[in-house]
Formats: structure tokens, C-alpha cells, sequence
């Protein structure tokens, strides 16, 4: 007991049970605090109000250590360890207690007097009638210890509570044993003056002993201390409790409100312990419940229709599709179709479940995809094939099963998916199962719906050859429809559809630019088209004529001009020599390409360039076209041998002989242009070749390249004065074209810059007169072509 009302369990995880030897605290503790009323005198039992439980972190302390840096001798807790076992073995022994409480006393430490107050609490407790509870000595160190550890309020109380003792045992208080001595403290602390204190009724007049002792006690300025506590706490916390509890505080009506004060280190500790514990616990509860709404879609009422929308747009119709009439006349069927599914159904037709569209890229296999939404009035459902994969396993799937749902939904309509290939690839046994996920949910759902649901499947690719056997079957897609590059009468009505919307020259002829354009593809005619109108802007033009039409050719087949570049002149003039050479040949020999442009003027990553192109579509190519292949690409590695000797030629020709051996290797491999390995086929990347017939088809690649190379020396060194003149000129000129190629040739006279820009300055006048005067409208001619054919385009 602290005082009458305040019961405090004993701090045994520093002792033994019964032992006051010093130990090293726990890591925390919790106190165990009991607080009642005070007690009367006339109750003769005690019970204790509810606990309440304190939780008091505790730090680790050395007891009976005296602060800040004082500790008792070994042979000062020699001699408490002595008279502890002595008290403990003879409980009412007064001597020997009051000599253990005077030991402890001395220590002047917190823990000491703790230990005094808990031993007579423990007395009062439980053996009443103990003849040390009768001794006034003892009983005054009792009130010093609780003086000292500034519990000064609890003094009269614990008077109280001692006569209340002695009186319920019909016991006189009497001294058993000399009077009280004054106490000797080696501190000198302040003076404390306790409140004074009031009879209350039902007590004597008189003044008891244990009274007396309490008022000398509380007179004595000696008997505090301000030590501080050993629990890293300031000793008022106790004072402070004590005095709630004299002020009948500490029953559930007036609870006692205990702060516990803690180190700054600690607060950061715990903040920081409890915001790693949050934010660990909070990733896994995340992470927990994402993967039950992505497995169970508890979110989820169906598919996501969202993602696969109807395109909206411009309606796009047959009519603004050109240069692929036979794929406009295969979908037509389907047009039908969809307008009027039974008048097919009815007779026991059935169209066709998909069409595979393939070609080269920028032929308009997507444009006649919207071309038949667009004639048939239906909904078109886009859809790229990298759209489909991701990297969850089962995307994929998921997602064809959604695009399909979507189009049931919204039939008749037409789903086009763009670059089969990227999902529609072929299966092998080594490919991982869910890698075939796609693909078998797509043969399911174009497998799965009838032929009068009204859904169409086109698709397209650029590699028909790699896709899945089991889905180009018949009953999936059923029509394979091959979008070829435009001939010459596809390029001009392509030209005329694209020009409409851009202001042209009258020397501006599509029939022309067609001839000029083969194996252009749409895409490419468009590109030229818009990069023609965006030169003459720079130009400042009122329109687009043949020159940028020209322009925006060469720097699609070349590649745009590095003017700003600096070259040597001697390094020029060796490309001038080379590139002289490839287009000397290109024009006297037989079989070979029509020269288009020749140039030393550095484009892209080349030093020079030779292009020829046709001069219509050709449907095949034969021996002697393709030797001169051959002779031209050598022309200009023959030039530099025939100029500087063999020791100067430079590695510009790489490129040349790169083109050569492709050339070569194709005559010998897949033509059957070799006498020695005769009419069969090879391909590239066949193993299966012998070493003794790999040989022999190298050797053969090797003789026709050296032949050729052989013809182009003979032919330069016969014509070598031409050569020398068209070396000057495109040193001079830098680029001239097949005209004026031929006239220095001959040794004729070609315009110069000046002449050039003169004749510019007086097309542009021409061009602003006709538009003042449009009685002469531009005449477009139309003609005829076949397939067209590569480019052959030499680099330096």
C-alpha cells in the first residue's frame, strides 16, 4: 500500500519472489494498479475496486544504481543480501526488519525504497498482527521512503490505515522499541510542507503515535528526495496519482488519467515500425483481392464490349477503292450477302465464313475491308492481331471470345482482323500451351456459329505461307483473296483518286507518273502525291507540277538528298566515275533495264546512286535480262578498276556485289540458269545439300558474277571517252537524267544550272497565265499495262 488508497503489485520481475537482490529489467511490464477509497477506520475488511492495467514500457536499468552515475558497494549489497535472508527467514523479528528497512534507506535509491514500501504493504496485507506493524521506528522509515519518493500526500493516509490496523487487533500502539531517531540523508534537498490535514469525525481529539510520526516526518525537511526514478521517469508521476487518489479519484465515476511520458527515440521507433507494418500488411490484402476479382470477375456481368466498338468515320465505298478490281468483284458476293442472307440460305448456299486478304503491305487490303462494311450498311469491328496477346496467360482468348460476343450482338456485321499472322501462326510441339490459347479459341468461334448469323470474318497478312493449316481450311476461311501491287492502269486511276483533292500542274500527267512509278504500290502513290504538294508549298508554287512530282519519286526510290554533306573532290570524282559506269552500261547493253536517274550526290547512307526502271510491267524476265543485271551492277566496280587500277578499287562497290550475288544466286538456285547444276530447285537455307553439290552451285554463283564483271570491263574499256565525259558532267551537274546522259554521250551540249532555273522561272509564268486563261485544259491519257516488276536501284 502507498498510503490507504493506492495498491501497487509488487515489481517482481526485478526479484525473485522473495528476494530484493537487484536484476536486469524485462524488455516491458505491466503494473497492475488497484485504486480505491480511502480507508475507513471502522471497516475491518478491504477490498479492492476493479484494477485497472497500466502498460508501462521499461527501460533496461542497473537497480540500486544511484544517478546519474553513483552505485552501491559490492560490500553494501553484500551486507542487504545478509540481512534480506536474515529477515526473510524470521518475518517478525523487529530488529532485523527495522535494520534491513534502515540498509535500504541508506541507498537513497528509488528501487531501495520501493522495496521498503512493498515489504510493510506486503505486512499490512497479509499478516496484520505482525509485531513490526506496532514498531514506530519502523513504521517511520515506512513514511520516509514514501517522502522521498514524493508520495508525501500518502502519509496521513498511511497513518490512518496503521491505526486502523492496530486498533481492529485491540492492540495499543505502543513503541516496542526506543523512540524514533532523526534520520541521516547524505542529500540536502528542498523542504517539502505538506498540506495541512483535518480531523474528520469519528476520530479522537488527540493526536495518535502514528500521527505524531507522520507530522514529524512531513516537519522534517531532510525526509524528501529528488532523486529521480529508475524507470527513466519523473518521480511526480506517483505523487501526482497518489493526491488523485486522496481526492476520492479512482473509481470508475472519477477515473485517474495516467500520461506515460517516453523518450523521442521511442515515438520515432514505433511510428516507423507501425507504418512498415501497415503498408506491408496493406500490399498483401491488395494484392489478396486483385487476384480474386480477376479470377472469380466479380466485377464483371459479361464481356467488355467496350473495347471492340464500331468504327465511326467516313463510309468508305468500292468506289473509292481502285487498281484491285478482282478483289472488289470477289467481295461483292459478300456485299449481297449481308444486305439479303436469304437469298443465298434459300437455295442451300452458304457463303463463304472468312476471307483472307493477303498481298503486300499498302495494296488496300484494310480499305476493301471498310469498303464492304461501307456498301453493305454494317457495323465493322477492328481488331489488330498484337491486340490479342498480353502478358496474363488466357488474354488472349478472353478477348476473341469478347470481340465475337460483340458482333453477335450487333449483326450483321464484320469483323476484320489485321495481321493474322501474329496470332494465327503454325502450331509445333514445342510451343507452350498457353501460347495456343488464341489461336484454338479462335478456330472454336469461327467454327462455332452458323452461316446464317450474319457475322463475316475477313482477315489479312503479309505472310500467308506461316499461318496454321487448320484455320485457312475450308469452313473457317473458306476464300483466299490476293490484293496485288496496281499495274500501270491501277497506278493512274489511283493517281486521279488522290489528285483530286490538290491543286495540278498541267505538265502533270498521271499517265506518265504511272509509267514512271512501277511496283509502287497505293500507299506509296499517295505518300508521293502528298510529299509533291509539300514541296511546292516550301517552293512557294500556286500548284503541283511534274518537277515535284519527280522530286517526290527520286526521294522515295533514293532517298532525300545530303547536299550540306562536304565530299573531296577527288572522292567525288571517283563516285562520278563509278556511278558513270553503272549507267554507261545500263545503256548499251542488251536486255538491260531503261536508265531513269543517275546521280553522285549522296542520299540516305549512299555515296552515289543509279536507278533504272521500266518502261512498262513486265510479266517475266529472261537469261539475257538477267546477265545484264549482272553486267550493270558491275559497271561500276569495273569503272574504278578500269580508272585507278586494281589496287585503288574502293569498298563502295559492296552494295553492287551484294546485288550481284543475289541476282547470281537466284539463276543458279530456283531458274536453273546452270549448265552444271541444270533445272532444280534449291532453296537458300536447305540443309539438305550435299557439300560436294554446295560447292559446285557456289562455283557456278562465282563464274556468272566474274563473267559479268568480265563483259562490263570489255564494254568500258571500248567506250572509255564516254566514260571520261560522263564523269565530267556529273562532277559538274551532279545529277543528270537518262536524256542527258545520252547527250553527253554523244558529246552534245546539256543546259547549266542557270539555263535550268531560267526555264523554271518561265514554267511558273506559263503556269499563272493558263490560270488567267483555262481554255486549255490539261489532257489526261490512259493506257495499258501488265504486272509489274521490282526496281532495279544501284547504290554506291
Amino acid at each position: 500500500m502507498l498510503g490507504l488508497g493506492l495498491r501497487i503489485s509488487v515489481v517482481r520481475p526485478l526479484f525473485t519472489p522473495h528476494s530484493t537482490l537487484p536484476r536486469i529489467a524485462s524488455r516491458s511490464f505491466t503494473h497492475t494498479v488497484v485504486l480505491a477509497q480511502p480507508f475507513p477506520r471502522h471497516v475491518r475488511t478491504w477490498r479492492p475496486q476493479t484494477p485497472q492495467y497500466i502498460s508501462i514500457r521499461r527501460m533496461a536499468f542497473l537497480p540500486f544504481s544511484k544517478p546519474p552515475n553513483s552505485s552501491p558497494s559490492p560490500s553494501k549489497v553484500a551486507e542487504i543480501s545478509k540481512l534480506e535472508a536474515a529477515a526473510d527467514a524470521d518475518p517478525n523479528n523487529v530488529d532485523t526488519q527495522v535494520q534491513l528497512f534502515r540498509s535500504l534507506l541508506d541507498t537513497e535509491l528509488k528501487t531501495g525504497y520501493n522495496v521498503i514500501m512493498s515489504r510493510w504493504e506486503r505486512l499490512c496485507e497479509f499478516n496484520p498482527q505482525s509485531p513490526v506493524i506496532r514498531s514506530d521506528e519502523a513504521f517511520q522509515i515506512y513514511l520516509t521512503a514514501l517522502a522521498k519518493s514524493d508520495l508525501s500526500s500518502s502519509i496521513n493516509s498511511a497513518a490512518q490505515r496503521r491505526d486502523a490496523l492496530l486498533q481492529a487487533n485491540s492492540t495499543v500502539p505502543t513503541s516496542t522499541s526506543t523512540s524514533p531517531l532523526p534520520l541521516q540523508t547524505s542529500q540536502d534537498p528542498e523542504a517539502h510542507s505538506p498540506e495541512p490535514t483535518h480531523a474528520t469525525a469519528g476520530v479522537e481529539a488527540t493526536q495518535s503515535k502514528s500521527q505524531e510520526i507522520a507530522q514529524m516526518v512531513l516537519n522534517d525537511p531532510k525526509a524528501t528526495s529528488t532523486s529521480s526514478s529508475t524507470f527513466g521517469t519523473s518521480s511526480t508521476t506517483y505523487g501526482q496519482m497518489a493526491g488523485a487518489i486522496a481526492a476520492g479519484g479512482g473509481h470508475s465515476g472519477n477515473p485517474i488519467h495516467v500520461v506515460i511520458s517516453e523518450p523521442r527515440s521511442t515515438m520515432w521507433r514505433k511510428i516507423i515500425r507501425s507504418t512498415a507494418t501497415i503498408f506491408v500488411f496493406g500490399f498483401f490484402v491488395l494484392v489478396f483481392f486483385a487476384m480474386i476479382l480477376e479470377n472469380t470477375n466479380l466485377l464483371k456481368t459479361g464481356p467488355r464490349a467496350a473495347e471492340f466498338e464500331p468504327l465511326e468515320g467516313k463510309t468508305v465505298k468500292f468506289s473509292d477503292v481502285h487498281g484491285v478490281d478482282e478483289a472488289k468483284e470477289e467481295l461483292q458476293e459478300v456485299v449481297e450477302f449481308l444486305k439479303d442472307p436469304t437469298t443465298f440460305t434459300t437455295l442451300g448456299g452458304q457463303l463463304p465464313k472468312g476471307i483472307l486478304l493477303t498481298g503486300s503491305p499498302g495494296t488496300g487490303k484494310t480499305m476493301l475491308a471498310r469498303a464492304v462494311a461501307g456498301e453493305a450498311g454494317v457495323p465493322f469491328l477492328f481488331a489488330s492481331g498484337s491486340e490479342f496477346e498480353e502478358v496474363f496467360v488466357g488474354v488472349g482468348a478472353k478477348r476473341v471470345r469478347e470481340l465475337f460476343a460483340t458482333a453477335r450482338k450487333k449483326q450483321p456485321a464484320i469483323i476484320f482482323i489485321d495481321e493474322l499472322d501474329a496470332i494465327g501462326g503454325k502450331r509445333s510441339n514445342r510451343d507452350q500451351n498457353h501460347l495456343k490459347q488464341t489461336l484454338n479459341q479462335l478456330l472454336v468461334e469461327m467454327d462455332g456459329f452458323m452461316q446464317s448469323e450474319g457475322v463475316i470474318v475477313i482477315a489479312a497478312t503479309n505472310f500467308p505461307e506461316s499461318l496454321d493449316q487448320a484455320l485457312v481450311r475450308p469452313g473457317r476461311f473458306d476464300r483466299i483473296i490476293a490484293v496485288p501491287l496496281p499495274d500501270v492502269r491501277g497506278r493512274v486511276q489511283i493517281l486521279q483518286h488522290h489528285m483530286r483533292n490538290v491543286i495540278i500542274g498541267a505538265d502533270a500527267d498521271p499517265m506518265i507518273l504511272a509509267r514512271g512509278t512501277p511496283g509502287f504500290s497505293g500507299a506509296d502513290l499517295q505518300n508521293m502525291i502528298n510529299q509533291a504538294a509539300i514541296q511546292a508549298s516550301k517552293e512557294g508554287a500556286t500548284e503541283v507540277t511534274l518537277k515535284h512530282f519527280e522530286w517526290a519519286k527520286d526521294r522515295i526510290i533514293m532517298g532525300a538528298e545530303r547536299k550540306s554533306h562536304y565530299v573531296d573532290p577527288k572522292e567525288k570524282r571517283m563516285t562520278a566515275y563509278h556511278e558513270g559506269g553503272h549507267a554507261l552500261v545500263a545503256l548499251l547493253t542488251e536486255g538491260a533495264m531503261p536508265l531513269h536517274k543517275v546521280t553522285c550526290v549522296r542520299r540516305g547512307h549512299a555515296l552515289g546512286m543509279t536507278t533504272q526502271l521500266p518502261e512498262a510491267d513486265v510479266e517475266s524476265v529472261s537469261k539475257r535480262e538477267f546477265e545484264a543485271m549482272l553486267d550493270v551492277a558491275m559497271g561500276g566496280r569495273a569503272a574504278e578498276e578500269l580508272i585507278y587500277g586494281t589496287e585503288n578499287v574502293t569498298s563502295g562497290a559492296m552494295a553492287d556485289i551484294r546485288s550481284a550475288t543475289s541476282t547470281a544466286s537466284a539463276m543458279v538456285r530456283q531458274y536453273g540458269y546452270s549448265s552444271k547444276i541444270g533445272p532444280v530447285f534449291y532453296h537458300d537455307h536447305d540443309t539438305s545439300i550435299s557439300p560436294h553439290k554446295r560447292e559446285v552451285i557456289e562455283s557456278e554463283i562465282q563464274r556468272m558474277i566474274e563473267e559479268g564483271a568480265q563483259r562490263a570491263m570489255q564494254l568500258l574499256m571500248n567506250h572509255e571517252p564516254e566514260l571520261h565525259r560522263l564523269a565530267d558532267a556529273l562532277v559538274e551537274f551532279e545529277t543528270l537524267d537518262a536524256e542527258e546522259v545520252k547527250k553527253v554521250i554523244r558529246g552534245e551540249r546539256i543546259r547549266t544550272v542557270e539555263e535550268r532555273l531560267q526555264d523554271a522561272m518561265s514554267h511558273v509564268q506559263q503556269d499563272e497565265e493558263r490560270h488567267t486563261n483555262p481554255e486549255d485544259p490539261g489532257v489526261l491519257e490512259h493506257g495499258h499495262g501488265q504486272a509489274p516488276i521490282p526496281t532495279q536501284t544501284l547504290v554506291s
